[in-house]
């Protein structure tokens, strides 16, 4: 039985990680067309608004699901059907309350949140977070019944429709301004693409909207049957979600804030210290954030999936209080994950210039992009394992630790760029420094808070040194290959995938003679 669960958890995580992956590469694939609609000084305006975007996401509405769905799946493990539907509605009246406050207060602030080449961005940025709360209810939802197709489909769709109306809009908004300088073009260009954000996530709402009403006379028809369990009043849901989103909204917003807190830090020092205009400032942080981030970033779509699928999971055998189950869970997720995770950091070191060359061709910043992404290479492994733990904890009710570990971390990091700013000539790398001990301290922090709480040790030589050991190979082995390619064909594209597809062959064949992955992890066998 055991094993049949946990199977069914893994599929499930799978499938939000396939639907993950392919969503980062759509954004890798139409951010290269974007760049050279918006340019390096568009992404750097987009990304200044998108970061603060993204906070009041994150206190609003973008914790959601993950909540919604721990706490609707601790229910139904008690099949407690009509009070799973009572906290769902619930969680409904709170994102509309949410959303509006965060949506006006993103509008009307605009100009106190961000640079004033950044404030039309921000505003058109604004009605999103009211959308993206209800399509975090309806996500968390299904999450919570264990079904994360809906949310998968209505990923891919949103990043579809992102994609196609970012750069269409973004075009024709260029184009409708032709007497304009670069800085205004580049402007028009980012609230262009702030335009394909609302459109995608409307689409997905849209979707999964349609999708629950589909299947509403299924749910009445359960909630009906439901006449053995007391009826929770609408005054105890409220306490209850106020009381786990909150700790969660936190965690995940101190999370987060980093890379906003990092930007400003990183603006304001260095336009005091140098003689640097602020359209440099932001095309070059628009290379680091519109670039070398977004591409570590794809990998990392592996954990965000796993842990979406892993907190209703564990939530569910945690409340009926099968601590061996629970334990088995984490350990598949954090091995599986690792066997993706730690050839995919070694895999961006070695080929970064190769694979920022094909995704984002600009010779002006190519060199310096590449450079970044080497060096975060690391944080792929780091901010997947830090993911992870940070949902176990949040999935088990020790909601408030991941606020106090991501609060010690940020402290640590904040320290370490402003020290690496004022005292160094590092600049982007101050950046890349700061990135690499905040995910660190975050693994560090939530290791020992696992440990402590549920008495869990992970197994170390399957799950980290194996796969490090052969990942080292398999880099050796990328990279000869690439060499050698592409001194014969003389092609970046050609080269790039034969290496790849040598190195993924070789890792492959090496975790199934070392039987790090088994049959069960594949599907094969124990599924109901």
């Amino acid at each position: 039985m055991m094993k049949s669960t946990d199977n069914r958890f893994i599929k499930q995580a799978g499938i939000l990680a396939v639907a993950g992956i392919l969503c980062r590469i759509i954004g890798i694939l139409y951010r290269s067309p974007l760049t050279n609609i918006i340019g390096d000084e568009g992404n750097g305006y987009y990304s200044s608004a998108y970061n603060i975007y993204t906070i009041i996401l994150l206190v609003s509405s973008y914790s959601i699901p993950s909540a919604i769905s721990k706490i609707i799946s601790q229910r139904l493990a008690l099949k407690e059907y009509r009070n799973a539907h009572r906290i769902f509605r619930c969680s409904i009246l709170y994102v509309v309350i949410a959303g509006i406050i965060g949506s006006l207060f993103a509008f009307f602030c605009a100009d106190f949140l961000v640079g004033s080449n950044a404030v039309p961005v921000l505003r058109i940025f604004a009605p999103t977070i009211f959308l993206s709360g209800l399509l975090g209810v309806l996500r968390g939802y299904f999450q919570a019944h264990g079904s994360m197709v809906q949310t998968s489909v209505s990923q891919i769709l949103e990043q579809i429709l992102n994609a196609v109306i970012s750069i269409l809009a973004a075009y024709l908004l260029i184009q409708s301004f032709t007497g304009a300088d670069m800085t205004q073009k580049a402007i028009r260009g980012a609230s262009g693409s702030a335009l394909g954000t609302g459109a995608g996530v409307l689409t997905a709402l849209i979707f999964v909207f349609a999708v629950y009403m589909f299947n509403r006379r299924t749910i009445v028809r359960r909630i009906e049957r439901d006449t053995g369990h007391k009826t929770e009043s609408y005054r105890e849901i409220s306490k209850i979600i106020l009381f786990m989103v909150t700790p969660v909204i936190l965690s995940t917003f101190i999370y987060n804030f980093s890379t906003s807190l990092n930007q400003t830090i990183y603006s304001k020092i260095l336009e005091s210290t140098t003689a640097l205009t602020n359209a440099q400032i932001a095309t070059s942080y628009g290379i680091f954030s519109g670039k070398a981030i977004v591409i570590t970033n794809i990998p990392i779509a592996i954990a965000t999936a796993m842990s979406s699928a892993m907190i209703p999971s564990i939530s569910g055998t945690y409340a009926l209080g099968d601590s061996e189950q629970t334990n088995a869970k984490i350990s598949s997720a954090i091995r599986i994950t690792m066997l993706i995770a730690i050839p995919a950091a070694v895999g961006m070191t070695v080929l970064a210039r190769p694979i920022v060359q094909l995704l984002f061709p600009q010779k002006s910043s190519l060199d310096l992009a590449a450079s970044l992404l080497r060096c975060l290479g690391v944080t792929v492994v780091l901010y997947s394992l830090s993911t992870l733990t940070n949902a176990v904890l949040q999935a088990v009710g020790k909601v408030n630790l991941p606020v106090r570990n991501a609060s010690i971390s940020l402290v640590i990091q904040t320290v370490a760029l402003v020290l690496l700013l004022y005292f160094t000539e590092a600049g982007l790398y101050a950046l890349v420094a700061a990135t690499i001990v905040y995910s660190l301290f975050m693994c560090i922090f939530n290791g020992i808070s696992v440990r402590n709480f549920l008495d869990y040790r992970q197994e170390i030589g399957d799950t980290f040194l194996k796969p490090v050991l052969i990942s080292i190979v398999m880099g050796g082995i990328a990279w000869a290959v690439y060499a050698g390619s592409v001194r014969f064909i003389h092609s970046n594209t050609i080269s790039l995938f034969l290496s790849i597809a040598a190195a993924a062959l070789f890792y492959f064949l090496m975790i199934l003679k070392l039987h790090l992955l088994n049959p069960a992890d594949l599907g094969r066998k124990g599924d109901n």
